[in-house]
């Protein structure tokens, strides 16, 4: 060999092992930076991002696989733009080539991946890929996901050398992830302690069941990263959970919707006393009422209420992985139930949660025990009061008003003049007949104990129930104060009355593809406010039925206003006083 081509064979030699050495020392640098990171989400980012730069790879990817152990509840690229992303549309569930690395968690190169029997193409707008690089990535024992690399820049092929790269890379980041969960679940466990601390305080200093309940639902909207949060809660009459409280997304709309118990995850933990999972809620086939809808104005539109998660199709804003957590202990139906729903894309709510959640959700179901106790103290409370006021009237006024008359009789014996003698017999009279009023006064008092039905809360809440029929749609249903207590049977009555008129009204001429129910028991007086967004009530149209309504309110010293806001539709206010005979 001449000396020309030893020396040349030695420099691709030397080159060779300059290669190497810096191949080496990037890996070594990519292993430091994995391990540098705590935060879970960071330290996936880096290991995709140090896996497509180890391999010069065009694309990567990191699919994080559910609790399922099927399915990608999380899915992070490298080289796509936010506008490729989002005209892809959904990210990728897991099937396909995907799934083959899922189901056979071993190394996989393809020098075509569009070849192999488990390729199923590419959605509309996916950038073309050629070559093909998988490797699983498992923390302990687990599989906890999947690097995936396609294209190594110059139009080459991923090499057995790029393969031993990204093998020794995952075991790193096995380790980092399975530090950086630990260290996350040491800070979560932190949060709910507090949140758990702040709550036990919330209710041992009295706060209301409507401010608990809100503290509950936004604790652990905050500590798990949901993007919706909601507390629904069964009400007597109505066949689903109303929504109490929520917050996040469209929480203002979902408040007072009806969730139906059947075909939901709030249903199916209600009844099961069980938490209930899913990555995809919108789109979990044993959940069918959660998916998408039809359009506002057709039949059934919107009957899923607050459980919708994200049924307005793809995109960043859709809710995705979801857990709903019963309100009580034990098996059986629940109190009601905490539904929480992280934006697509995000985590599964994995078992490392649910415990924590479960233990989080007591506090809940303690907030509504104690607020039933609190009613039912007042309540008794209001008992025992009438008791009282009955046995005094009894035991202490009529008496004395009868010796008082006793008295009267005698002396009228003894009066000569014949008109102080009558005046005397009609004073007796007048006593005789209030001692009757007295009388059936304290048989009113005791019999209402007896014969009492069912509270105006069931009463409104079934009314509102029974109007979803006919409007296509459940009202958002709002009830505040102490609706059972507070309300005279008689004006209570009349409520349910004008609810169910105005409900009607909506339905058969409103047009609406949104109602809306507030019921508020305070301050002297009960508020009922119907609003709708429909076409509104033009000054020609019929009014005897309004007329009737605000004859009602003037019956018992109340009132009835119509307002026609700028946006559209109607908002009619029927208010009464607290107080009979007002």
């Amino acid at each position: 060999m001449r000396l020309d081509e030893l020396l040349d064979e030695l420099q691709v030699r030397i080159d060779e092992v300059r290669g190497t050495r810096d191949r080496v020392h990037s890996l070594l640098e990519a292993v430091v930076s994995v391990g540098r990171e705590l935060d879970l989400a960071q330290v996936l980012r880096r290991i995709v991002e140090a896996a497509a730069l180890l391999v010069d790879a065009e694309y990567g990817a990191l699919g994080v696989i559910g609790p399922d152990g099927r399915r990608l509840a999380q899915f992070l690229t490298v080289g796509l733009t936010e506008e490729e992303i989002a005209d892809i549309g959904p990210l990728p569930a897991g099937h396909g080539l995907l799934g083959e690395v899922i189901h056979h968690p071993e190394p996989l190169r393809l020098t075509d991946l569009k070849a192999h029997s488990s390729s199923h193409g590419f959605p509309a707008h996916h950038p073309p890929m050629r070559s093909f690089l998988g490797v699983p990535i498992r923390v302990r024992d687990e599989v906890f996901g999947n690097l995936y690399l396609t294209d190594k820049r110059g139009g080459v092929d991923f090499d057995t050398e790029d393969e031993t790269v990204i093998s020794t890379l995952s075991v790193a980041a096995g380790v980092a992830i399975d530090n950086a969960r630990l260290y996350e679940g040491a800070q979560r466990q932190q949060l709910w302690l507090r949140a758990n601390a702040e709550i036990t305080e919330s209710l041992l200093s009295g706060s209301s069941r409507p401010a608990v309940l809100e503290l509950i639902a936004l604790r652990a909207q905050e500590i798990t990263g949901a993007r919706l949060a909601h507390i629904a809660v069964p009400v007597e009459g109505v066949g689903g959970l109303v929504v109490e409280f929520a917050s996040g997304t469209d929480g203002a709309d979902r408040q007072g919707l009806v969730v139906p118990v059947d075909g939901t995850l709030s249903g199916a933990a209600h009844r099961s006393g069980k938490p209930v999972t899913a990555m995809r809620a919108w789109d979990d086939g044993r959940y069918p009422a959660q998916g998408p809808e039809p359009g506002p104005h057709a039949p059934g539109a919107d009957r899923l209420g607050a459980d919708r998660l994200g049924a307005d199709g793809p995109g960043p804003d859709r809710l995705g992985p979801a857990v709903a957590v019963p309100l009580g202990t034990g098996g059986g139906e629940s109190r009601g139930v905490l539904l929480l729903s992280r934006p697509a894309g995000e985590p599964a709510f994995g078992e490392g949660e649910l415990e924590p959640l479960v233990a989080f959700a007591g506090q809940a179901a303690l907030a509504l025990e104690l607020a039933e106790r609190r009613r039912d103290a007042e309540q008794i409370a209001l008992l025992e009061e009438r008791d009282r006021i009955a046995r005094d009237l009894h035991d202490l006024a009529i008496q004395r008003l009868f010796a008082t008359g006793m008295t009267l009789q005698s002396a009228a014996r003894l009066v000569e003049h014949e008109g102080a003698a009558e005046r005397v017999g009609r004073a007796v009279e007048d006593l005789d007949e209030t001692i009757k009023i007295i009388r059936s006064t304290i048989f009113g008092l005791r019999t209402k104990d007896r014969e009492s039905g069912p509270g105006l809360r069931a009463r409104a809440a079934r009314a509102v129930g029974d109007a979803a029929a006919a409007l296509g749609h459940p009202p958002r249903l709002s009830m505040e104060g102490l609706l059972d207590t507070e309300v005279p049977p008689q004006t209570a009555d009349h409520v349910v009355a004008v609810l169910g008129e105005l409900l009607s009204n909506a339905a058969r001429h409103a047009g609406a593809t949104r109602v809306g129910v507030a019921l508020q028991a305070g301050q002297g007086e009960i508020v009922l406010t119907v609003s709708d967004d429909g076409s509104g009530i033009p000054p020609q149209g019929r009014r005897s039925g309004l007329r009737n309504l605000d004859e009602r309110a003037r019956s018992v010293g109340g009132s009835f206003t119509v307002e026609l806001p700028e946006e559209g539709g109607s908002r009619l206010v029927w208010r009464a006083p607290l107080t009979e005979g007002t």
